[in-house]
C-alpha cells in the first residue's frame, strides 16, 4: 500500500449517477473502513436534485445497502463516515451554482488540507465535461485560482470526446484550467490486477521478452466480450456505439500494454511514453483495408431496446485487425474483438507463437492445434496460462495441447484492490501511471476516426444474441 494521501475534499459531479452508486461511493467507504483514507477528508456530492445533507447521506446508505452491503453492516462505522458526506445542488450549466459549491468548500472546520486540496470527479456524460471545467474556473475553483493553498486535480471518465476534433477541444479546455500532471483520464481496465501485471510478466521474466517480437509471435488476439446487452443505456449507446465505448479506450490500452517497448524506468512518464509510441505507430485504415480488416455488428433486437432508434445503425460489436508499423511488430496482426450480447463474458489476451520450422509430430499443417500460446485472462477469472504441445500417452505419437496455469485467487491470499479502489488512491496521491495521457487519447481517436471514415455509413451485420458475433467477422482472421 502507498502512503495515505493528504487531507482533501472529493467533489463528485453526477453524485446521483449509476457510476457513483455502483463504484464510487462503495470504493470510498470501503477505503475509509480499511483505514486507507486520510484523517480528515470530505466528499461533496453535486447534482441537479434538491437534497439536504441528511437526505443525501440516506441516499448513499440506500445505494451502499444494494451494491456494497458490508459497508453498512456496522452502523456506527458508517455513521462516522456519513458525517463526511455533503451535498450541493448545482445546475451544471449555470455558473451561479458553482459559487454555492465554492461557499460549501470554504465552510470547513479548519482541518488542515480539507479545503485547500480538491479532487474533482466528473461522473457525468462526456458532453458536460467542458462546461463543468469552464464553470469551475469561473467560480475560482480551477488550479490557477487557489483560494487557500494546496492542490487541484480532476478525474475525467471516458469517452474523452466523440472523435479526434472533440477530444482535442476537450483537452484544450481542460488544459486551460488544469496542468496535465493534475489531469487523470480514468479507464478502469488500467486498474485491474492482471492488466497491471502485463509489464511485470514481460519485463521481469527472461524467458518471454526475448521472444516478444515479430520473429517469434504469429499474432495477438484481444477479446472483450459481454454476454449481456446495453441494459438501460440506450441513449448513451445511440450517441456512442461500441467503437467509442470499448475500442477507443479499453481495447487500444490493452493492445498498447502488450506491444510497448521496455520503458527507461518504471515512472509514469516513461511507461506512458512507450504506450503512446505504440498508438502512434498503429496503421490507419483506408476504404480498401477496412474491407478486409473491419467488421461491425449489431445484435438482433437492439433496435427494440429502450431509447434506441427503430432504424439505428449503431454497432454493438466490432472485430478489427490492427497492424503496428514499427520495428518490433511489423506485419504481426493484432486481432481485437469486442461486443455485447455475445456467448460469454470474458476479457482475455492471447499471444500465439509461430510454429517450429519443421513439424515431426503430425501433419505439416497441424501446428495450429498445439501452437504455443500465452493466455492472459483478465475477467471473469484472473489467470495467466501457457499452452504447449505434449505427447498423448500410448504407442502412437499424437500431440495434444496442455496448459500450465497461474491463478491469482489461489496463489495470493490478498485479493488486492478493485480497479476503482486503486485508481482513486492513485489520483489522491498524484500517481498517473495508470491513467491515460493527452497524446494517447488523441492517437487513439485518430485510429477510430480512420475506421469510421473508411466504412462510411455501412450497415452493421446482424448477429444472434449469445452467439460469437457476425459470421462475417471470421474474414479478418484469414
Amino acid at each position: 500500500m502507498q502512503a495515505k494521501p493528504d487531507n482533501f475534499t472529493l467533489v463528485i459531479f453526477g453524485a446521483n449517477s449509476d457510476l457513483a452508486a455502483r463504484k464510487l461511493f462503495p470504493s470510498i467507504c470501503e477505503l475509509a473502513l480499511w483505514g486507507e483514507m486520510p484523517e480528515a477528508f470530505r466528499v461533496i456530492g453535486v447534482g441537479r436534485s434538491e437534497l439536504s445533507h441528511e437526505e443525501f447521506r440516506s441516499l448513499v446508505h440506500e445505494k451502499l445497502a444494494r451494491f456494497s452491503p458490508e459497508t453498512v453492516q456496522d452502523e456506527a462505522a458508517f455513521l462516522k463516515i456519513s458525517r463526511k458526506l455533503f451535498y450541493v445542488r448545482v445546475d451544471l450549466e449555470d455558473v451561479a451554482g458553482y459559487h454555492a459549491l465554492h461557499n460549501e468548500l470554504m465552510d470547513v472546520s479548519g482541518e488542515r488540507g480539507i479545503c485547500s486540496n480538491l479532487l474533482f470527479y466528473l461522473a457525468t456524460p462526456p458532453a458536460l465535461a467542458p462546461v463543468i471545467v469552464r464553470n469551475l474556473e469561473s467560480a475560482g475553483l480551477g488550479e490557477k485560482t487557489v483560494f487557500c493553498g494546496g492542490w487541484r486535480k480532476i478525474i475525467v471518465e471516458k469517452p474523452y470526446g466523440r472523435n479526434l476534433q472533440t477530444a482535442r477541444e476537450l483537452n484544450r479546455v481542460i488544459g486551460e484550467v488544469f496542468s496535465e500532471e493534475r489531469v487523470f483520464r480514468i479507464d478502469h481496465y488500467l486498474g485491474k490486477e492482471t492488466v497491471q501485471n502485463i509489464m511485470v510478466f514481460r519485463f521481469s521474466n527472461g524467458i518471454f521478452e526475448p521472444l516478444w517480437n515479430r520473429h517469434y509471435i504469429a499474432n495477438v488476439s484481444i477479446t472483450i466480450a459481454e454476454e449481456f446487452g446495453i441494459r438501460d443505456r440506450g441513449s448513451f449507446y445511440e450517441e456512442t456505439g461500441l467503437l467509442r465505448d470499448i475500442m477507443q479506450n479499453h481495447a487500444l490500452q490493452l493492445l498498447a500494454a502488450v506491444a510497448m517497448e521496455p520503458p527507461v524506468d518504471f515512472s509514469a512518464d516513461a511507461v506512458r511514453d512507450e504506450k503512446a509510441k505504440v498508438l502512434r505507430s498503429i496503421r490507419h485504415f483506408s476504404s480498401d483495408s477496412a474491407e478486409t480488416s473491419v467488421v461491425l455488428g449489431q445484435y438482433e433486437g437492439y433496435r427494440s431496446e429502450k431509447n434506441v432508434a427503430a432504424d439505428s445503425k449503431v454497432e454493438t460489436f466490432a472485430a478489427v485487425k490492427f497492424l503496428i508499423d514499427n520495428w518490433r511488430w511489423k506485419d504481426v496482426p493484432f486481432f481485437v474483438k469486442a461486443g455485447k450480447n455475445l456467448a460469454e463474458t470474458v476479457t482475455e489476451i492471447v499471444i500465439t507463437f509461430k510454429c517450429p520450422p519443421q513439424n515431426f509430430f503430425g501433419m505439416a499443417d497441424s501446428c495450429s492445434y498445439t501452437a504455443n500460446q500465452v493466455i492472459l485472462r483478465i475477467q471473469p477469472e484472473e489467470t495467466i496460462a501457457l499452452r504447449f504441445g505434449a505427447k498423448r500417452p500410448g504407442e502412437e505419437v499424437i500431440t495434444d495441447p496442455v496448459y500450465m496455469k497461474f491463478d491469482y485467487r489461489t496463489s495470493f491470499s490478498d485479493s488486492g484492490l478493485t480497479p476503482y479502489h486503486r485508481l482513486l488512491l492513485d489520483a489522491m496521491a498524484g500517481e498517473q501511471m495508470n491513467f491515460i495521457r493527452q497524446d494517447s487519447v488523441e492517437y487513439s481517436w485518430a485510429i477510430i476516426d480512420s475506421i469510421r471514415e473508411a466504412i462510411g455509413g455501412e450497415e452493421p451485420s446482424l448477429y444472434a444474441v449469445h452467439s460469437g458475433g457476425p459470421d462475417a467477422a471470421q474474414r479478418i482472421y484469414g
